[in-house]
């Protein structure tokens, strides 16, 4: 069964997911998408996958009980689904594009910011691309404001250069958190920074474009070790 065949109804509104849940459901789109031959996923791969250092913030220890604790979730939202095959080892799938009511596209981008939380298109486009071909910046932009007017993205920042956008599944208190935050930044950036600083370190939509990419080719390359590592383990 394909991971994009629509199996139920999508829900109403976004439903708010926990740490946990989040991280696990990321993991198993980004996973479907970058090593489709080793998908459905068992809850080993989905504890090292959830656990690796590269693409993902917080950094995070999960171990098996929190993942099957997430998945239970999951399942129960409808979010994700236990797949019954000739292996005794229970094998895990997603079923996002149903429960978010969106594309390829849509379904990429809501994973990488559930993985990584809230970054700029720029950002977005250079780490979601391992997933789904993401051209320019305007189709990013196009796919945001989708999932914006679905209610499952926001702004966290005002509009123009290194705009911020995040996932609009955060639980009410991490919301709180998370917006607090971003304001004490924003507020924080220019009266902290010494005199005649502020033009020096704001950056362009090039060099960010660069920086991106080379932060996205070191998290390859992590990556790559993480899951080397988990192989010489199991």
């Amino acid at each position: 069964m394909s991971d994009s065949e629509s199996t139920v109804d999508s829900p109403n509104r976004p439903t708010p997911l926990g740490r946990n849940e989040r991280r696990v459901l990321g993991v198993l789109v980004e996973k479907a998408k970058t090593t489709p031959d080793n998908y459905p996923m068992s809850i080993a791969a989905i504890v090292a996958g959830s656990n690796q250092k590269s693409n993902r913030s917080p950094v995070m220890q999960l171990d098996e009980d929190d993942v099957q604790m997430a998945l239970n979730t999951l399942k129960a939202l409808g979010a994700a689904r236990e797949i019954q095959g000739t292996s005794r080892v229970a094998k895990f799938r997603h079923v996002a594009y149903e429960w978010f009511a969106v594309d390829a596209g849509g379904v990429a981008l809501m994973a990488e910011l559930l993985l990584r939380g809230p970054q700029t298109l720029g950002e977005l486009r250079t780490r979601a691309s391992r997933m789904h071909d993401l051209p320019d910046l305007e189709t990013v932009a196009a796919i945001i404001a989708t999932l914006q007017s679905k209610g499952l993205v926001q702004a966290m920042t005002p509009p123009g250069r290194g705009q911020t956008f995040a996932h609009a599944l955060y639980p009410p208190d991490e919301q709180r958190y998370l917006a607090a935050k971003v304001d004490k930044m924003d507020s924080g950036s220019d009266d902290d920074a010494p005199a005649g600083k502020a033009m020096v370190t704001s950056k362009s939509p090039e060099h960010e474009s660069r920086l991106a990419a080379v932060e996205a080719r070191l998290e390859e390359l992590q990556m790559r070790l993480d899951e080397l590592e988990s192989r010489l383990e199991s």
